[in-house]
């Protein structure tokens, strides 16, 4: 065994690099314990951009995955399913290493990037945020960010999470719209961005379009920015528009909405929400009624003109012959939109064909879907709460047991002063007895 991995280990790296990189995510983990060469090989950010390149093109080829967030009264479950048509599941992440650290019980699923989960607890006060990997089991915990209940009066938050290809790192954008400032929409709002890189949160100098981002809604990264769907006052009436952000760039800019029917032209109280839909961008209009879905897709990325409803629901979707309302949760691959329907039942509906399919998964609340790519991200990095953790432990080992331990140190030392004493007392009896007998000879 041992010349076989001296053997292995003499191979040319890019060599070794083409094998790594082909291997499944968890057999790469375990090649990091074989011997230092190999893992900090793998754990180089070169080899860990090389491996998304190839994960990113492999999956969205042959093998596109979802990642599905189920939540049932206890836990948060994270399951992986094959995006074709048996829509069997790939793998599932048992070890949420979060469970029970949220305020209210569960995490807010901001969404994915590059193998990465952004989950935010930013409610009453809580500014939890985690950048996790469940392929290679390690997680980023954010600093509290610049703006908090402490810092400033009330205030109404909205996250983002994304890839800085320019710069190629990982920001998270927190846009803030402050309660001092006066009414919402009429002001622009605060942002911070923090940058994987550097650790830190930071006050961006952008300035942002007039406009608040509608709380927890969904955002979408696509083509290197973010989107949120934003409210703005005009006059006396609200309108919806989409605040989007470039992460290379960090510059704002605005995307028009079609015309939303809304009371008295007055958007405020729309139910809208906005998606990717493949290199673009689609808009979930939700009524009152719980029968009521308008889906609009914008064909050609920010051309506002391009706008197309593609489908009003006023019926219900069937299960078994009972009527589901539902709520659109994101998109497959081949365009299909993902709906929940009462109940937790999930399925999918070609948007030409309108054809509906069951995808036998049944959620509780909270479900959260997104396409998803492994990766070895973070592999570079420790688990830093963990480390906390275990110092933590430690001190309060150290605080438990220093009195014991002190007690313990010093009946040593007497131990070993006496032994010593009585070493000295014999040696010193021997040269005394030895020292007479020379002068009496």
């Amino acid at each position: 065994m041992s010349d076989n991995l001296s053997m292995l280990d003499s191979l040319p790296h890019e060599i070794l690099t083409n094998v790594f990189v082909r291997l499944p995510i968890k057999s790469i983990v375990t090649c990091t314990a074989v011997c230092k060469t190999w893992k900090s090989l793998i754990q180089n950010p070169t080899f860990i951009s090389n491996h998304l390149h190839h994960s990113s093109n492999n999956n969205n080829n042959k093998h596109p995955l979802l990642l599905f967030r189920h939540c049932s009264l206890e836990n948060e479950h994270y399951v992986l399913h094959f995006d074709n048509q048996d829509f069997n599941e790939y793998t599932r992440f048992d070890d949420f290493p979060f469970q029970g650290q949220s305020y209210d019980g569960i995490f807010l699923v901001v969404g994915t990037c590059n193998g990465l989960i952004f989950l935010a607890d930013d409610l009453y006060g809580h500014h939890k945020f985690f950048l996790w990997n469940p392929c290679v089991r390690k997680f980023v915990k954010l600093p509290k960010p610049n703006i908090t209940c402490f810092s400033h009066d009330a205030f109404d938050a909205s996250v983002g999470f994304g890839f800085d290809s320019k710069t190629d790192d990982y920001k998270v954008v927190r846009l803030v719209t402050l309660e001092e400032k006066g009414q919402e929409g009429k002001s622009p709002p605060e942002v911070e961005v923090y940058s994987l890189s550097t650790g830190k949160w930071r006050m961006l100098t952008a300035s942002p379009p007039i406009g608040a981002a509608r709380g927890r809604k969904p955002e979408a990264f696509v083509n290197g920015a973010l989107h949120w769907v934003a409210l703005t006052k005009t006059g006396n009436k609200f309108l919806n528009f989409v605040m989007v952000f470039d992460l290379g760039e960090e510059v704002f800019r605005e995307i028009a909405l079609p015309k939303l029917s809304g009371q008295n032209g007055d958007e405020y109280w729309v139910s809208v929400s906005i998606s990717a839909y493949g290199n673009s961008l689609a808009l979930f209009q939700q009524g009152f009624s719980i029968n009521r879905l308008r889906i609009w897709v914008m064909k050609d990325y920010a051309d506002a003109s391009s706008w197309t409803k593609i489908i009003s629901l006023s019926d219900l979707v069937f299960i078994e012959g009972i009527p589901r309302s539902c709520i659109p949760k994101g998109f497959r691959k081949s365009g299909e939109v993902i709906l929940e329907m009462y109940g937790g039942y999930l399925g999918s509906r070609d948007l030409k064909t309108k054809e509906f399919k069951d995808l036998r998964i049944r959620g509780y609340a909270y479900t959260f879907v997104d396409s998803y790519v492994e990766s070895l991200v973070l592999l570079d990095k420790p688990n830093q709460q963990r480390k906390r953790q275990k110092r933590k432990r430690n001190n309060n080992r150290k605080q438990i047991c220093g009195p014991m331990l002190y007690k313990i140190h010093r009946f040593r030392f007497f131990l070993r002063c006496k032994t010593q004493n009585r070493s000295w007392s014999k040696l010193s009896k021997h040269r005394k007895g030895s020292n007479l007998g020379g002068r009496n000879s």
